[in-house]
């Protein structure tokens, strides 16, 4: 008890001292994310490469809450190769849905919360006293990976939820994580899986295959999201070999699957309607026009073939996660 509440100290003093730079700062290149994470269609992006971290909150919750089912599979999993953990850092943590879902699935273990956003940790905060997980639930500020450093202990489980892509050495990010983790500790990465898929590829308008020409302008975005980092460095994605790498033993890689069938539910066809309209708006210019008239009518309430109304939406989505343990 005595390293918690020395912990609590030092992360409210952190706290204090960069929440009001935070404020101030608006647009980032640091994770969240993502899980939270994070987030699906590689957030709410323009033709710009920064990402309004604040202001991505509530959709970042939307989606987080949505893939709840998927997130429940990958922590149901990881709970069979972490044992009774003291301290769970998630780091990139974003408003902490995923944070609070690790509180809730060990129950025993203190939970600590690290994100480059002071605004999506106090949304963290609440969520974790609202959900009663309060008392064992920590924030930390600060750009990763160097923010682990204030960490008063090793952690016994690290989680990066689709949070590392935003880093620019990722082999050196997963090396800092490691140090951070105590003898026989794991370190488990979202990264990676396929594209998620709302739509049936014929709409009965238009031209098919939509979701694939999206996809394709998606991967352009994140490679110059990716290039744009302060000390890009680039790295084949062989998330097995970087663990290892990093001094980690036993990496294994498993996908999970988020599967809810059409018609979908109210709150699905909201998150539907909000992932369409953020790449109608932000890729306008250089989508095909027969593509963006597409778009047009799939978001308009009024029309029986937009996403509000038609029974064929759906929500199909995979997402791996890598893990691996420090030696003892």
């Amino acid at each position: 008890m005595a390293h918690e509440q020395h912990e609590q100290n030092e992360n409210h003093e952190n706290h204090e001292q960069h929440e009001q730079h935070e404020q101030q700062e608006t647009h980032r290149h640091e994770g969240h994310a993502r899980d939270g994470q994070a987030s699906e269609g590689h957030h709410g992006h323009g033709h710009g490469t920064e990402i309004d971290w604040a202001a991505m909150a509530p959709h970042l919750e939307a989606q987080a809450e949505l893939f709840m089912p998927l997130y429940e599979k990958a922590l149901s999993w990881l709970g069979k190769e972490v044992t009774e953990p003291g301290l769970i850092v998630d780091a990139g943590s974003g408003p902490g849905v995923v944070s609070c879902l690790f509180a809730e699935v060990f129950p025993g273990a203190r939970v600590m919360a690290v994100d480059g956003s002071g605004p999506l940790l106090e949304r963290a905060r609440a969520r974790a006293d609202r959900l009663g997980h309060g008392d064992r639930f920590g924030a930390l500020v600060g750009e990763l990976p160097g923010a682990l450093d204030e960490l008063a202990y090793p952690a016994d489980l690290i989680w990066a939820g689709r949070s590392l892509h935003h880093l620019g050495d990722q082999r050196a990010a997963l090396a800092a994580f490691a140090e951070r983790l105590a003898p026989g500790g794991t370190l488990a990465i979202m990264e990676g899986g396929l594209p998620s898929r709302f739509l049936p590829r014929d709409l009965g308008f238009g031209r098919p295959g939509l979701e694939a020409r999206l996809d394709a302008l998606e991967t352009e975005w994140f490679a110059e999201m990716r290039a744009d980092l302060p000390g890009v460095v680039e790295e084949a994605e062989d998330w097995a070999a970087l663990l290892s790498a990093a001094g980690l033993k036993h990496a294994r890689s498993r996908s999970f699957l988020l599967d809810l069938p059409a018609p979908a539910s109210d709150r699905a066809r909201a998150y539907i309607a909000d992932y369409f309209g953020r790449l109608r708006d932000n890729f306008g210019d250089t989508l095909d026009p027969g593509d963006r008239a597409v778009l047009d009518r799939l978001l308009d309430p009024r029309d029986p073939a937009s996403v509000h109304r038609r029974q064929d939406v759906f929500v199909l989505a995979a997402h791996s996660v890598h893990t691996a343990v420090k030696p003892v």
